[in-house]
């Protein structure tokens, strides 16, 4: 009986123990899944951070850097401002600052740290030209230690959704500054946000940890390992394997559509989402080439563009086909523009009105010329590249020989910024950009839509249209600017518009929370946990 009552309790004691590791083990599993880190992949490396500048990735600022407001849902909301007044005449803006909120290396952030940011931002005034909004200020002010005063040149109606875009006016500690300026670099990347930047190779991975003391609501995970996978093919494998969680973005260089399509089937092991629609896929037409310069021309090709091809075949009809070059959901575009829908004898006639004649090889010829045009494309793109290959064929079967270019994208930049295309793919800004931030960049000589409306009569009125939009205070006119601007680039045939694209996400089927802010280049990674 005795022997009988040991084993028993050598019994019992031996299942306990196996109970506490197996319960350890299972712990440890549980643990390892709702660890708190997101492993986000991008073929994109953050690089250099600094919100003043444009070098970095938007997605990666917007996590550690905050502006007075933020767009959300459609609206302009407070944010290291809790509240604001206006001037009657529009000129004057007093924000009311955050309580206790501090930089991530124990700076407080109050009014002096706010006007030191804005002052540095003025500092580099020709590099934020093409926002209306540095260019209307007229000083800055400190109140008291909570108290902020802006005071702008004109009453200009985007003022707050500017300041809530994620570059220039974010906020970065004072102490970071280098001799009182940030645009030459900075020492550090003190923000209020969320996160802090711990880590970062560059070229290889970024770690994002959450900031402890972060003034506003707690992120739902406590780290982003940011991985840089810089092939497409690779960055899919990488999460089919399970070595990271998400894909994110409206680029074809982070996500073709078939695979996207293709994952999206997958329930069970991944989760396939698309924003609305936000921003507009278009081709630019160089009207100051020398044969593109004949409105007749660019007409002929906008016919001879077949959208309904490309939605099908390159972009899976995942998105609408866009009939002009903003949607009419952006605010200010909903008028009636003429519409140029595929119409190849449409296109075949205007270029024999334009005097160029079909040769022997098909090809058309004008003294002794080839209709000959380049489009170029960022190499990284593969999405861009097909739709070039689709276009090259609509454009074959009117008599237009074009060659496609193939580049990276530093030469792919370097040509847009000096007008050296006939065609190049463009995407809109998208909300809360457009129209007026996209449009106030039309006029900047870097950008390639400057570049591409050279040729145009009117682009000296276009370009003071677009300044007197910014700062009309009178809704009814405003609309009747903004009327005339989209009217006119329209009828002169400087963009061919393809579709309004979406930004979409794939993440495993445990990721949970998947959202989209209002901008496509920000990522909400706050609001996201594995469970």
């Amino acid at each position: 009986m005795l022997k009988e009552k040991k084993w028993v309790l050598v019994f019992v004691f031996t299942c306990s123990i196996m109970l506490i590791i197996l319960a350890g083990c299972n712990a440890s599993k549980k643990d390892s899944q709702s660890s708190g880190q997101i492993n986000y992949g991008s073929t994109k490396d953050p690089r250099d951070i600094n919100p003043h500048l444009y070098d970095g990735e938007m997605a990666a600022q917007n996590m550690v850097f905050e502006g007075l407001t933020k767009n959300e849902d459609g609206k302009v909301k407070p944010a290291l401002a809790k509240s604001w007044d206006i001037s009657e005449d529009g000129k004057e803006y007093v924000f009311y600052l955050q309580n206790n909120v501090k930089f991530t290396d124990g700076t407080a952030f109050n009014a002096d740290a706010v006007k030191k940011n804005f002052d540095a931002v003025l500092a580099n005034i020709e590099r934020h030209a093409w926002l209306d909004m540095a260019n209307e200020i007229e000083s800055t002010q400190v109140i008291d230690d909570e108290t902020f005063k802006l005071t702008l040149k004109h009453p200009y109606y985007p003022t707050l959704t500017e300041l809530g875009l994620t570059r220039p006016f974010r906020f970065i500690s004072p102490k970071s500054f280098i001799d009182g300026e940030t645009k030459n670099g900075v020492s550090s990347y003190a923000g209020t946000g969320p996160y802090i930047l711990e880590k970062h190779k560059d070229n290889q991975y970024a770690q994002f940890v959450e900031n402890k003391d972060y003034w506003g609501e707690k992120p739902k995970n406590s780290k982003v390992n940011w991985k840089v996978i810089p092939d497409s093919q690779a960055l899919l494998l990488a999460l089919k394997k399970g070595e990271i969680d998400l894909i994110y973005g409206a680029d074809g260089d982070q996500l073709n559509m078939d695979a996207y399509n293709s994952m999206k089937a997958d329930k069970a092991s991944f989760t396939a989402l698309s924003s609305q629609p936000i921003a507009s896929r278009a081709i630019l037409l160089n009207s100051k080439r020398e044969n593109l310069n004949n409105l007749n021309v660019r007409k002929a090709i906008t016919y001879a563009v077949n959208k309904d091809n490309i939605i099908a075949g390159v972009l899976n009809n995942s998105e609408d086909k866009a009939d002009m070059l903003l949607s009419k959901t952006a605010p200010y575009s909903d008028i009636e523009l003429t519409k140029y829908d595929y119409n190849i004898e449409k296109a075949k006639q205007l270029l024999d009105e334009a005097g160029w004649k079909v040769g022997k090889n098909g090809i058309r010829m004008k003294n002794d010329k080839p209709l000959a045009l380049t489009f170029s494309y960022n190499s990284q793109n593969a999405q861009e590249g097909t739709i070039a290959q689709s276009i090259q064929a609509d454009l074959k079967d009117v008599g237009i020989d074009l060659a496609i270019i193939s580049e990276e994208k530093q030469n792919f930049l370097d040509r847009q910024q000096d007008g050296d295309f006939d065609l190049q793919y463009s995407l809109s800004w998208g909300t809360p950009y457009d129209p007026q931030s996209y449009l106030s960049s039309w006029r900047i000589p870097a950008h390639g839509d400057y570049q591409a409306q050279l040729g145009l009569d009117k682009k000296a009125w276009l370009d003071e249209k677009i300044t007197q939009v910014m700062i009309e205070s009178d809704e009814k006119q405003r609309q009747t600017d903004y009327s005339e601007i989209l009217t006119y680039i329209n009828d002169q045939c400087v963009y061919i518009p393809i579709s309004y694209s979406k930004t979409k996400a794939i993440g495993t089927s445990n990721l949970k929370n998947i959202e989209f802010n209002d901008s496509q280049y920000e990522i909400p990674f706050e609001k996201m946990f594995l469970e």
